[in-house]
């Protein structure tokens, strides 16, 4: 059970909070889900890669994003973005013109993508050293869209060294942006929790602020909890945050930062997971099922430690009807808390 607090807009901690856009793992099942459970005020889809002077048909945007069936939205009425991946300027603009038509709510640039892949295809975290391509790309895009459309980017703090942040970001502001979401660490950084410098972010800010520019930016990165939320934003200088993998760690983290519930507890997340294969299954996704549960579990361990002893347990499991009745079991005995003889069973059976 989840305790519903006072509202977000009257707690001091409110903020515009963003889900990331985490690939492979932040598709539309996922994001049904976690802003059911409330705080979100947007969304970012996982990027749709665009490349070679192809325009992309409809079918493709709207097996990324349902939501553009519903307005943009996801069922409980939060706004879903969709983000784009490449480095032609045509073509990433002619992709986001028809984003927009189908009813993105704006349009967001990938250039923080770490993966090796991705980057050796001149995409993500690879254009960041090149500011001339990067203005280019946007300012094709900015043409594209409606002035009314949300354009925004999403970037790290440079490849190697955060040296050039400046002028990464004025090329995107001077290429006519709207917003941007800066995760704190370079691409060389990866995910290393030591490597954070929220504070970077703030000298961002405080350039744009002494030469007079007004512009929206976005905090990203290493926000697990609360206590991280208030850190980031103080570091940051930044009122918006967008949380990544936090998300998965602590599935209504959106809803205990911006104040309008506690952290769910372990029984409420056990019963997320089983009703999440049933929102697989309407997806269309329901074979992803015992994957799925144990990579949230991996994230999970992060803010509950019950989510290891279940990890191990299951870690075996492939066929998504037998993870659904092991799990489905397990909730039964952890609601009767006989939670170690469940374990002993399992452990025979396997």
């Amino acid at each position: 059970m989840i305790t519903v607090l006072a509202s977000a807009a009257a707690d001091p901690l409110y903020m515009r909070l963003v889900l990331a856009p985490l690939e492979g793992v932040m598709d539309h099942t996922v994001r049904e889900l976690l802003t059911d459970l409330g705080g979100y005020d947007l969304c970012i889809t996982e990027f749709l890669r665009v490349s070679n002077k192809q325009l992309l048909p409809p079918r493709t945007f709207y097996q990324l994003a349902p939501e553009l069936e519903n307005q943009g939205l996801t069922p409980c009425g939060v706004p879903v973005r969709l983000q784009l991946l490449g480095s032609d300027p045509d073509t990433l603009a002619m992709n986001a013109q028809r984003a927009i038509e189908l009813g993105s709510h704006g349009i967001d640039l990938n250039l923080g993508c770490p993966a090796k892949t991705v980057n050796k295809n001149k995409g993500g975290a690879v254009l960041l050293k090149e500011p001339e391509l990067i203005h280019s790309a946007v300012r094709s895009m900015r043409s594209a869209i409606p002035s009314h459309k949300t354009l925004s980017v999403k970037i790290r703090l440079g490849w190697d060294t955060p040296d050039h942040v400046h002028e990464i970001v004025d090329a995107i502001i001077q290429a006519g942006a709207d917003e941007l979401t800066i995760h704190a660490r370079t691409k060389e950084d990866g995910y290393k929790a030591e490597a954070i410098k929220w504070h970077y972010i703030a000298q961002v800010k405080q350039r744009l602020a002494k030469e007079g520019k007004q512009f929206s930016i976005i905090a990203n990165g290493e926000i697990w909890n609360k206590e991280d939320a208030l850190k980031c934003r103080e570091l940051s200088a930044c009122n918006d945050l967008m949380i990544g993998r936090g998300a998965l760690a602590t599935p209504n983290l959106a809803a205990v930062v911006a104040g309008i519930s506690d952290k769910m507890s372990w029984l409420a997340v056990v019963e997320m997971i089983l009703n999440y294969r049933k929102v697989q299954v309407i997806g269309s996704k329901g074979h992803h099922y015992s994957s799925r549960v144990k990579q949230w579990l991996s994230q999970m361990r992060q803010s509950y430690p019950q989510a290891n002893e279940l990890f191990f347990t299951i870690k075996r499991i492939k066929k998504t009807d037998d993870m659904q009745a092991a799990i489905e079991s397990y909730l039964e005995a952890l609601v009767l808390d006989k939670v170690d003889l469940w374990q002993q069973r399992m452990k025979i059976s396997s």
